[in-house]
């Protein structure tokens, strides 16, 4: 999910959506609208992708018992419940464990992303009789957010013996140039949450959580919340999403540099990242994974690449300019080796809170970008084919064979 990757893409549509301003502080909050990323569900083509996979049924359910709910603390469990509920049966579904629910691929991410879509909606646009204000709506929906995304559902078993890894995917993006699109990250993340990978120096869990393609959720913190409970307690973590056709990255570097690509809301973001303690915030982070030994290892049918390119503008200087080998003393940032958007701003913000934590000569941590995940030649409209399977599933694999080389390599 990098700016060269993108940039190939068609922007969508220019639409910004917002709160409705509240009338009064202490009254019920006029009901907002669905976002842009919300209206998308209403297409066929995610209805059908709800469809295939069982899914359909979510949003319903979550709706059926917010119309019993007599308080906002009632409300505020349901949401709670049903979140964790479409993560637990997301990742089940990924690893093999109930009802596959349709004809679509088990190991298909999207079901997940519009099932949630439909939860929010109807959370945002949701009238209850007791009333609900603008900041209780927004607890709301960030529980559902957090739970669906299995943010705080990452578990390790107490003791030694075990090696923690810590794994995050994204949502699928650039959805108005192709609303088909899944995303391979978001699907690493559920056939390898709760997993067990066996290494040469014994078994590893591999805990996972999934994050929203939008500035406003970074802005607000969402990626220090869910990492900084695990960071001192995991062995080795990574940052993950889709990049480059044909081949994974390793991220050598992360700038700290918003590109102004538009997110699943279409709206863009050209700035600085925003942190806290701006006056401490470095330009640049670095990875502190193996990256040496995953590149050499073979985990895969695609190759593996240590990334060293950033773009800066350099001490003194005025114009961008690329750097192959990574920044330069004093430069300004302008792309990591991940890009300027939101998969580079995750890797520096884990990267950057990694460092905060007095973890970056202990913790091995840093971007793996995967390739972009393609359909079969000559197919532009339907949902799903073997090709598109086999590369989801390819790149699944390698993902794991990723974390196990980097494992018995820190």
């Amino acid at each position: 999910m990098n700016s060269l990757r993108v940039r190939l893409g068609v922007l969508g549509l220019a639409l910004l959506t917002g709160f409705t301003t509240p009338t009064a502080a202490s009254a019920a909050q006029a009901t907002p609208s669905p976002t842009v990323e919300e209206q998308r569900l209403g297409r066929a083509t995610p209805q059908e992708i709800l469809l295939r996979s069982g899914f359909d049924t979510t949003a319903p359910r979550l709706a059926r018992a917010l119309e019993g709910a007599r308080s906002y603390a009632e409300a505020r469990r349901v949401v709670g419940r049903e979140g964790a509920r479409l993560w637990r049966r997301a990742v089940d579904r990924a690893q093999g464990r109930g009802p596959a629910g349709g004809d679509l691929s088990r190991d298909d991410d999207r079901p997940l992303y519009w099932a949630r879509l439909g939860m929010t909606r109807d959370v945002r646009t949701w009238e209850p009789e007791f009333g609900l204000t603008e900041g209780q709506r927004a607890a709301l929906l960030d529980e559902l957010e957090r739970t669906s995304r299995g943010q705080d559902a990452i578990r390790y078993p107490h003791g030694k013996g075990m090696k923690r890894i810590l794994l995050t995917g994204f949502d699928p993006f650039t959805l108005d140039q192709d609303i088909r699109i899944s995303n391979p990250s978001g699907a690493a993340a559920l056939a390898l949450d709760g997993t067990v990978i066996e290494t040469a120096d014994g078994p590893a869990r591999v805990e996972t959580a999934v994050f929203p393609v939008r500035w406003q959720d970074f802005t607000e913190g969402t990626v220090e919340r869910a990492l900084r409970p695990h960071l001192p307690k995991v062995d080795l973590f990574t940052t993950v999403s889709q990049g480059r056709v044909g081949r994974f990255d390793i991220e050598r570097t992360n700038g700290a540099w918003r590109g102004g690509f538009g997110d699943n809301d279409t709206v863009g973001r050209t700035e600085t990242v925003p942190v806290s303690d701006p006056a401490s915030q470095p330009q640049w982070t670095t990875t502190t994974l193996p990256y040496a030994a995953i590149t050499a290892a073979q985990t895969g049918r695609f190759p593996v690449y240590d990334n060293t390119s950033v773009t800066e503008i350099p001490a003194g200087g005025t114009e961008p300019v690329v750097r192959p080998d990574g920044p330069t003393p004093g430069s300004t940032a302008r792309e990591g080796g991940g890009g300027d958007y939101l998969s580079n701003e995750i890797a520096y913000r884990a990267t950057l809170l990694r460092d905060r934590l007095g973890l970056h000569g202990t913790l091995p941590g840093g971007h793996v970008h995967t390739p972009v995940l393609q359909f079969a030649a000559g197919n532009t409209t339907e949902v799903t084919d073997p090709e598109f399977v086999r590369n989801r599933l390819d790149i699944i694999a390698q993902v794991r064979a990723i974390l196990r080389v980097a494992a018995e390599a820190s």
